[in-house]
């Protein structure tokens, strides 16, 4: 006869006890999953502090005036471009591509880098080629938006003999209105006057109460205030253009500002119109669980959520997802996109473009990258825009 322990469990204790690591497992997995949402759905709202290193600078050969970076998608693009460096130097201006290797590309330095010029290993690879508004050779002057954040600095660049329609441009998510200035010599030889702006939370204008992004919810009421700055000087009507999350404010400003009536049409270079499309995106990248996904989704749009995750009001993302708002829209608009864009996808645009065919004109790019198309094809990205706007008599050549 064989004779139990006197020591085992039951059939049922043994079974409630599996039940309670399951379940104490499966806790964990729900409190650590919310938790990793929490931090995708911060990170989304948060501005940034620092910039993210995507390159590393191999060498630099200071005799020939070039520069080796570890090749990435964007390094290896022609045209010309910026670096963020650390050392002697902040900022390195780059020219065309000499060679490359399957782990390497070579460029001309358009910034002289001396001898004793100590440059560090990780550096920025950036679009904005233009720093500060001198480097145009272009008059301007220094202005103030009263937002309802607070007073929001602007360049302002006249048009030559002045101008009654103006353009006011607007930057993308963790950047500043540096980030521009490449359009203002397009603008100026069509004849307008150009408004280089910034917005709460992007470092130079005030910071909100919640310090955090509204992905254009909050943050197209300084736009307005930018439209409402145009009309006091002079300015009859204006085109709004705006790139990555700077599209996404200026499509919720022609959606919701009551001086929406004064803006004669938008240009978008690399624009979010769909934030669920973004996010998602994003989250394939970096190998996310689709559920972690929606918790995050869901954390920016509950106001339970909300209020912790970015210490403000819920996001309505069906308010930001201007597909699904294309039946409202009313201007003219110029889409300029690139298909393999890394950072904001363009099917939100090709989906806007084909819901409303009678108001948008897309321009789409296979090879070009997140807001580098005016790097990478300069003479092509400025005759879209002046060809766009003269056709909507928009334009007045400059003398």
């Amino acid at each position: 006869m064989v004779r139990g322990s006197r020591h085992a469990a039951p059939p049922r204790a043994r079974a409630l006890e599996v039940l309670s690591i399951a379940a104490a497992a499966a806790l964990g997995i729900v409190v650590g999953g919310t938790a990793a949402a929490f931090a995708i759905a911060r990170k989304a709202v948060t501005p940034l502090t620092r910039r993210i290193a995507d390159t590393e600078v191999l060498s630099i050969d200071r005799g020939a005036q070039t520069i080796t970076l570890g090749r990435t998608p964007d390094t290896v693009l022609p045209g010309r471009y910026g670096l963020f460096v650390n050392g002697a130097l902040t900022y390195l201006q780059l020219g065309a591509v000499l060679t490359s290797t399957p782990t390497s590309v070579t460029r001309k330095l358009l910034t002289h880098v001396a001898d004793g010029d100590e440059i560090g290993r990780d550096a920025t690879f950036s679009g904005w080629y233009f720093t500060v508004p001198e480097q145009l050779h272009l008059p301007y002057e220094d202005v103030v938006v009263d937002a309802p954040v607070g007073a929001c600095p602007a360049w302002l660049f006249p048009a030559e003999g002045g101008s009654d329609t103006w353009a006011i441009a607007v930057h993308g998510r963790g950047t500043t209105r540096s980030e521009v200035l490449r359009a203002v010599p397009v603008y100026r030889a069509a004849g307008l006057t150009t408004l280089a702006v910034s917005y709460r939370n992007d470092s130079e204008a005030p910071r909100s109460g919640s310090g955090r992004y509204g992905l254009g919810a909050t943050e197209w009421r300084d736009i307005d205030a930018s439209i409402r700055f145009a009309l006091a000087h002079g300015a009859e009507r204006v085109v709004l253009m705006g790139w990555s999350m700077g599209g996404a404010i200026v499509l919720q400003t022609v959606l919701n500002s009551p001086r929406a009536d004064r803006v004669a049409g938008v240009i978008l270079d690399s624009p979010v119109v769909d934030w669920r499309l973004v996010l998602d995106y994003q989250a394939r990248a970096l190998r996310l669980p689709v559920p972690l996904t929606h918790i995050a989704l869901r954390q920016l749009t509950l106001p339970s959520w909300s209020r912790v995750v970015r210490s403000g009001n819920a996001i309505s993302l069906n308010d930001l997802d201007v597909v699904r708002r294309a039946p409202e829209l009313t201007h003219p608009i110029l889409l300029l996109h690139s298909d393999d864009d890394g950072f904001v996808p363009s099917g939100a645009s090709r989906a806007l473009a084909d819901a409303r065919p009678d108001l948008v004109e897309l321009v789409s790019y296979e090879t070009a990258r997140h807001t580098k198309l005016w790097n990478f094809d300069e003479q092509g990205w400025s005759a879209h825009i002046a060809d766009w706007l003269s056709a909507r008599g928009l334009s007045r050549p400059s003398a």
